[in-house]
């Protein structure tokens, strides 16, 4: 399974996620302060006794940072909104930030590996990787019937959960995702928002998902997600293709005017940027408009409101939406010349 950048018009990145538990320690719902920081002692040895030719990590805690900091790491997927709710939990960030490991958020351990692109089997290598570092230094809760035992039961098995972020505006647009969605339901994946379980879509940003993980391995899991991924971006592609051929003008139209209002907008939330964004980028890849892509996709992460606030070190107030304008111009403008 090659790496396919080709799909980096549609596939903005991929992520697997290994979720773990320590042997004899309580699941994370009922342990206690005691057994909460050996697992972060735990987990820290482990790293720290890894091959000195590995990237090191960073150790992170959450009763350390502020809101707009716990707020950040989840806007960059380094941690999850349930993690930041938990003062005895950490995160092991590594320096190139493609790698995280979660402590003492729904499992004890969550290792994930997020790549841009269409790269899942690469991503997996990663993880596992990490995972087999920990575990030469950690005893996992296993067992032989039920495979990794996990807080939540869809997790049992593997305890992989592997992803990709999506770009699907003219699925959007044309006003079929309810039906993939229901579609890919029956063959055990889900379709989430931007930030996963509970968010929701913003700038037609999707993550999509394996559900299932007992009863099959990891190899199986990742060539599934592959195969249906690949037919979500045909059928994006199809999509985009016949709105150039039937509706070349109303497209263009979209776009353009999209163009417009973030080139001159003084003001802007992150919902309407998002959504304008989303348009660009759709132009962008229909060579409608000239941009920089990966620009564009580095955009996106910078307009959130954590990330922004920190990048100009004001507080998230109604004047960001103003800063969040004057940057979106800036780095379009930088694009133009």
């Amino acid at each position: 399974m090659s790496t396919d950048y080709k799909e980096k018009d549609i596939v903005i990145s991929s992520r697997v996620r290994l979720a773990r538990n320590i042997k004899d320690l309580p699941f994370a719902a009922m342990i206690q302060e005691e057994d909460s920081k050996k697992a972060i002692k735990l987990v820290e040895g482990a790293l720290n006794n890894q091959d000195q030719s590995m990237p090191s990590f960073n150790k992170v805690e959450v009763k350390d940072l502020n809101t707009n900091e716990k707020r950040m790491l989840v806007e960059k997927h380094l941690a999850s909104k349930e993690w930041s709710k938990n003062d005895e939990a950490a995160v092991f960030i590594r320096k190139d930030e493609n790698v995280s490991i979660m402590v003492n958020e729904e499992d004890h351990i969550r290792i994930q590996c997020i790549l841009d692109s269409f790269q899942l089997r690469r991503a997996f290598d990663i993880a596992n990787e990490i995972d087999d570092i920990l575990e030469e230094k950690i005893r996992y809760a296993f067992d032989d019937k039920y495979g990794y035992l996990t807080a939540c039961p869809s997790n049992v098995g593997t305890g992989m959960r592997a992803s990709v972020m999506i770009h699907l505006p003219s699925l959007t647009l044309g006003n079929q995702m309810n039906d993939l969605i229901q579609t890919l339901a029956r063959f055990g994946i889900t379709i989430r928002g931007i930030y996963g379980e509970g968010s929701q879509s913003l700038g037609d940003l999707y993550q999509i998902s394996n559900q299932i993980t007992l009863g099959l391995n990891e190899e199986t899991i990742i060539r599934n997600l592959h195969s249906v991924i690949k037919e979500i971006i045909k059928r994006e592609r199809n999509v985009r293709n016949e709105m150039l051929i039937n509706n070349r003008i109303y497209l263009e139209d979209k776009v353009f005017r999209a163009l417009g209002i973030l080139e001159n907008a003084r003001t802007i939330t992150v919902e309407e940027s998002m959504k304008l964004i989303s348009l660009i980028r759709l132009g962008t890849d229909l060579e409608i408009i000239e941009q920089d892509i990966s620009e564009i996709n580095r955009l996106i992460l910078s307009i959130q409101p954590g990330i922004l606030s920190h990048t100009y070190g004001i507080p998230i107030t109604n004047k960001l939406d103003n800063t969040r304008a004057e940057h979106i111009r800036k780095i379009l403008g930088k694009n133009n010349t």
